[in-house]
């Protein structure tokens, strides 16, 4: 990767996260590195992944979250502080990338952290079902030797996670195989998060720390895919996309519907 397009594009990301109350163009953060808007806007999804006008959304949304679990009482205010024009914008925003409204999203904070965390002595058995129906995707994965916690794959229409996967798993032990089966046909980005275990409940919905994994290439889902890859965790880069949807939630749902079958 060019060395001074990354950093350009770090520069407008820490712009960007300082200035979420304001409006903010491409064409002003272009002017700010002195790139042309449509040579900035190439450079900027070579280096993310995605465009500048998601990664903006993305970011505000993960704002938003932070703000709601500091100052859960200001969530009429919320909005406004990262740049979105009502209240009514913020919910209705927020439900979308991160899964459920703001409200839901506070009152499911403790029970969804004490789910999460009985799985530290509990293995996640049916994510390694290998005789699962196609199509499916084998997830060998990959992780520091030194990490403990849970990883979550999914499939996303975008190489972001602002919004629910259309198919997913997680694994709780390291240099296992995770499966996702159940996908709709498609074409699909694979992105992973390796979520550590904690005592503090803030750290399993703010995932600024998380080891990621993003494939470079995206799969194509027909109906007889059986397709084995390999997810090599790593540390977050200044220009990863932020994680904004709701992991806890999707492995709350994943293992009630499967309890359910």
């Amino acid at each position: 990767m060019n060395t001074k397009h990354s950093m350009a594009v770090e520069q407008t990301i820490q712009y960007m996260k300082q200035h979420l109350d304001e409006r903010i163009t491409t064409e002003q953060l272009a002017n700010r590195v002195g790139y042309s808007t449509f040579h900035f806007s190439r450079i900027f999804k070579d280096v993310t992944g995605i465009s500048v006008r998601q990664y903006l959304s993305a970011l505000r949304m993960e704002s938003g979250k932070n703000e709601l679990l500091k100052h859960p009482s200001l969530l009429v205010k919320i909005g406004m502080s990262i740049g979105l024009s009502s209240t009514g914008t913020f919910v209705t925003r927020f439900k979308q990338f991160v899964g459920v409204s703001p409200k839901r999203f506070l009152s499911s904070v403790e029970m969804l952290f004490r789910f999460v965390n009985q799985y530290k002595d509990r293995r996640i058995d049916w994510a390694m079902d290998t005789n699962s129906s196609l199509p499916r995707v084998q997830c060998r994965i990959e992780a520091p030797l030194s990490f403990r916690g849970i990883v979550y794959v999914g499939l996303f229409p975008r190489a972001v996670p602002d919004q629910k996967p259309v198919a997913g798993t997680a694994i709780n032990q390291n240099n296992g195989t995770a499966v996702i089966s159940g996908i709709p046909l498609g074409t699909y980005y694979l992105l992973a998060a390796g979520v550590p275990w904690s005592r503090n409940p803030r750290d399993y919905f703010l995932l600024h720390h998380t080891l990621r994994c993003k494939l470079d290439e995206p799969l194509h889902i027909h109906e007889t895919s059986d397709l084995k890859v390999t997810v090599t965790l790593r540390e977050p880069l200044p220009y990863d996309p932020p994680i904004v949807v709701n992991l806890p939630l999707l492995l709350f749902e994943k293992i009630r519907n499967n309890k359910a079958k």
